[in-house]
């Protein structure tokens, strides 16, 4: 508990420097300046915060400035970066990056319009009843959230014989028990067992993904963020194993995964830069906006781990480039 409190001054303490560096080299130039909490560094995450700024680079130029601040996947870490943003009165519009920095933006203000990216469910994220595809307040956004039915349908379609599915995800992250739920159904429906197995954080990730190696069949994994900053965990121990893993999103696929049906994360990010766009500029109202879902998505398989797993990849499926 020491080490761990040490760790959270130090994070706050490095974050308070980051923010008055960042917001002092805003310059004089920028007109709108806009605040960005990303819940932690990893490939999706990153791509999205990318094609958001670049979408108000494209449209504005010199005219915007970014203070982009990383929590490394501490929740209390964004909220700290969200109330350093609400403080310093000088931020038009906060982009939050995962779910956990839009419910640390949506508790830090009801002003300051914030536009979200990576959020599975906003219904969910925001504990909002009778959804209706707008939030009703000052937060709008894109969503990541995959078609589960046919995440569901892929698994069945990868690895036929498969009768035991586990679902392995953070139980910190409301995003990741939404996909468990709704995929849970779609599975049983199609005849087959299904069993969660969630961990705490990392420090227990291997032991609970050791315990479902040993009692499934395929493992499917949600974009949890916590497995998408962890995935040389899982691998280290699912294909030893012999465990096909499937994923909900490219990134996570990656690294431990053997097929996905995943958005392409950078475009999902810049159609929120230009939702940003329209609040700042044209005056658009954020609790009038409906949330935009991802329409382009494709299917993708991993190859090496899939000859070595022994899995038969139909057509209609694109080989995701990897490094050599």
């Amino acid at each position: 508990m020491k080490l761990r409190k040490l760790i959270s001054i130090a994070l706050l303490a490095a974050t308070t420097l980051t923010t008055a560096v960042g917001m002092t080299s805003c310059g004089s130039t920028a007109e709108y300046h806009v605040g960005i909490v990303q819940l932690v560094q990893h490939p999706a995450l990153d791509a999205a915060t990318q094609g958001f700024q670049d979408a108000l680079k494209d449209k504005l130029g010199s005219k915007v400035s970014f203070d982009l601040q990383n929590a490394a996947n501490d929740s209390a870490t964004c909220g700290v970066m969200v109330n350093q943003f609400v403080s310093s009165g000088n931020v038009d519009l906060i982009m939050a990056n995962a779910t956990p920095a839009l419910q640390a933006a949506a508790t830090g203000t009801t002003e300051i319009p914030i536009v979200a990216v990576s959020i599975t469910d906003y219904a969910t994220a925001l504990d909002i009843d009778n959804w209706t595809g707008k939030t009703g307040r000052n937060i709008t956004g894109s969503s990541d959230l995959a078609p589960l039915a046919d995440q569901a349908k892929m698994i069945k379609e990868l690895v036929p014989d498969a009768k035991k599915v586990g679902i392995l995800y953070c139980s910190a992250e409301p995003n990741s028990k939404y996909q468990s739920t709704v995929i849970t159904e779609e599975l049983k429906g199609m005849g087959l067992t299904v069993k969660e197995f969630t961990f705490a954080d990392s420090n227990d990730l291997a032991a609970v993904t050791t315990a479902a190696c040993k009692e499934v069949d395929v493992i499917y994994v949600p974009t949890d963020n916590s497995v998408a900053s962890n995935t040389g965990i899982i691998d280290g121990i699912a294909l030893p194993a012999g465990i096909p893993v499937v994923a909900g999103e490219e990134g996570i696929c990656t690294g431990c995964g053997i097929a996905t049906l995943s958005i392409d994360y950078y475009s999902h990010g810049y159609a929120a830069g230009e939702m940003a766009y329209e609040i700042l500029v044209n005056g658009a109202d954020p609790a009038e906006m409906d949330v935009r879902f991802a329409t382009n998505l494709t299917k993708k398989y991993h190859e090496e781990r899939c000859q070595k797993l022994g899995i038969s990849v139909p057509e209609g499926y694109v080989a995701i480039e990897t490094e050599e």
